[in-house]
């Protein structure tokens, strides 16, 4: 027992005397990785022996031991009691240190967000997972595996607001391809509780058009959202995928979301009567994909569409007329409508209470205002760095040697004849 206690008080020891400089520091990460097994089996290993260390100071050791203290089963009386214990750790936690072992760090902070979700207080995960994507992050460009759970416990909570803080950075830099589509559809998620649809599209475009073999869930559940955002932002929604979708996504899109197609083309058409009856006969597949708030807005901005076009061919409406027009049951529908789209920018008029007249005006934005001068400085911006990303990109691309060797045993399959330079012989494989 002795032999065993003094391996142990040797590994408390080492972490207590390794955590100082890049250099212990990673002398210490081996002897962990080396010691990790026996800690594991170690009885006399508990809560109590992590009184020894500080988790600011020395949060490499620290991480190992509150990872292997957390593993295995887990019932709510032990979740209760090991929330606020990872929430601390997160908060204290050198970010540097716990790099060196991100993959451990990853997986305790994932045990948290499950902890939460066990406990039905996902409410808890939430300000220690933002914390833990800031410290686990090189760069905002950078999207980590902890991004996904960080929306997942803001959609669960509603806090759409503290959602959107993650999502506003351009992510440039991914690792695996799962967590880019959930942080592409949570994201988009966000952006539909806040009614911020055109970052929705964009965000659920990504998983639609991103290269997979074979289609996954995600994408099947991504394209049925971005169908029904489309339709509620844009007015429209092609019938096909654009043609930077995979041809395997094209197929599975086909075959598992006849419905939202079928809605697609009713929408398209203009008709009121056939897309509602369509809803109505498909009412139990959105249902059940717990997307029928979205196909009833979609329902709904086919009336503003109409109301939209009759605003380029009229000066002057009564309300009535409109209801007729777009097939509303009457006046009063027709100014809830107007109202609205006059609400949300969509059109400009002014309704003539007496006698129920709409009166239809030009656009009064003259873009010359501070504040849209700032709007449009802050989207050349955006702009200008995301180009200037890509050229980084394709430079380093170009230079990698890797794919110069994959590109150059591609071009020995076809016949190019001496109108190509063959990849130079230094970067062959």
């Amino acid at each position: 027992m002795n032999g065993v206690m003094n391996s142990l008080e040797a590994v408390i020891a080492s972490i207590q005397g390794l955590s100082g400089s890049a250099g212990d520091l990673s002398a210490l990460h081996d002897l962990l990785r080396g010691a990790e097994n026996s800690l594991r089996a170690e009885p006399d290993v508990n809560f109590s022996t992590l009184t020894q260390l500080d988790a600011s100071k020395h949060s490499l050791g620290y991480l190992y031991f509150l990872e292997i203290l957390t593993a295995g089963p887990v019932s709510d009386e032990k979740a209760f009691a090991e929330v606020p214990i990872i929430a601390r750790f997160i908060n204290s936690c050198d970010a540097e240190q716990i790099r060196l072992a991100s993959d451990k760090f990853v997986s305790l902070c994932k045990r948290l967000k499950d902890h939460v979700v066990k406990i039905k207080d996902p409410l808890r995960g939430v300000a220690p997972l933002l914390t833990a994507v800031q410290k686990l992050q090189a760069s905002p460009k950078c999207l980590t595996a902890l991004h996904p759970d960080v929306l997942q416990l803001c959609l669960q909570t509603k806090l759409y607001k503290t959602g959107s803080s993650i999502i506003s950075d351009d992510i440039l830099e991914v690792d695996l391809p799962k967590d880019f589509f959930l942080y592409c559809y949570y994201g988009g998620m966000i952006c539909i509780g806040l009614k911020r649809f055109q970052k929705a599209i964009e965000l659920l475009y990504n998983v639609v058009t991103a290269p997979m073999n074979p289609a996954s869930a995600i994408a099947v559940e991504a394209y049925k959202k971005y169908i029904l955002v489309s339709l509620i932002h844009n007015g429209h929604c092609a019938n096909s995928l654009p043609k930077c979708a995979s041809t395997i996504a094209q197929r599975t899109f086909k075959n598992y979301s006849g419905p939202y197609i079928d809605l697609v083309s009713c929408y398209n058409d203009g008709k009121i009567g056939q897309l509602e009856a369509l809803v109505v006969a498909k009412s139990a597949d959105f249902e059940k994909d717990k997307n029928l708030g979205l196909v009833k807005q979609a329902v709904s901005s086919l009336y503003k569409r109409n109301i939209l076009r009759l605003t380029q061919k009229y000066l002057t409406l009564s309300l009535q007329d409109i209801a007729n027009m777009v097939q509303l049951a009457n006046a009063k529908e027709a100014e809830m409508h107007v109202l609205q789209m006059i609400q949300d920018g969509q059109i400009h008029a002014l309704i003539n209470q007496k006698d129920g007249m709409v009166r239809f005006l030009e656009d009064p934005e003259q873009y010359k205002t501070s504040e849209m001068i700032e709007t449009m400085d802050s989207v050349i911006q955006r702009t200008v760095r995301l180009s200037k990303n890509l050229l980084a990109m394709d430079e380093s691309l170009s230079c990698d040697p890797l794919y110069l060797g994959k590109v150059g045993r591609e071009r020995q399959r076809y016949d190019f004849g001496d109108d190509f330079d063959t990849v130079p012989q230094r970067f062959s494989m």
